[in-house]
């Protein structure tokens, strides 16, 4: 499910000194099957998100063909949207040395397009963009996303993790490169959540 800039209610209202002005981020979650995208912008006060879907590589491409596409739809969205900066989800360590080989093949490929493009490239753990997020580094995918949703004032869930995770990262990094209002310092952004979201918690 993709969200675009014609969205109602995607703005988000800081309090504190003006950031960077018309500064847009590229938040890439790279996978060889998803990969998930994301473009925000960050306006004086203001984070925008502009586009956030999901680059579907699945089923019949071959290696090298997936490696192709990730390059060419990175490159059609910088285009696209002029971007100031790419921040990409660092692979994590798993026990299946072919999948994290063909992780890091993604990555690899997502990034050398924002090199040709001129684009600042930054990488952030997951942990670290949990962290930022919710507040808690071992935040679930579910946590992620229903966060995503609450800040960006969707009116429905962003259905793909991936899609989630990369906004995720981008979100991450205007944290990180800004003063604005980070909602996972102090840890208490998780609780906060769940407290004014009580209809959100899973009873089992």
């Amino acid at each position: 499910m993709g969200y675009n800039s014609n969205s109602k209610h995607l703005i988000i209202t800081f309090d504190l000194m003006d950031l960077k002005r018309n500064t847009r981020i590229l938040g890439i979650d790279p996978g060889t099957n998803f990969l998930g995208y994301a473009i925000i912008e960050v306006i004086g006060r203001e984070v925008k998100l502009i586009e956030c879907d999901v680059l579907n590589i699945k089923k019949g491409f071959a290696p090298q063909e997936k490696l192709e596409a990730i390059f060419k739809r990175i490159t059609f969205l910088i285009d696209k949207h002029l971007p100031h900066s790419l921040a990409i989800e660092a692979p994590f360590f798993g026990k299946n040395i072919q999948s994290m080989l063909k992780l890091g093949r993604a990555q690899g490929i997502a990034m050398a397009a924002g090199i040709s493009k001129g684009l600042e490239i930054i990488e952030y753990s997951p942990k670290k963009v949990k962290q930022s997020v919710t507040g808690n580094g071992n935040a679930s995918k579910e946590q992620v996303k229903a966060m995503i949703t609450s800040t960006f004032y969707l009116k429905s869930d962003i259905t793909s993790f991936d899609a989630a995770d990369a906004l995720a990262v981008a979100l991450c990094h205007h944290y990180q490169t800004s003063n604005g209002i980070n909602p996972g310092t102090g840890g208490n952004s998780w609780k906060k959540f769940l407290r004014d979201n009580p209809k959100r918690i899973a009873k089992r």
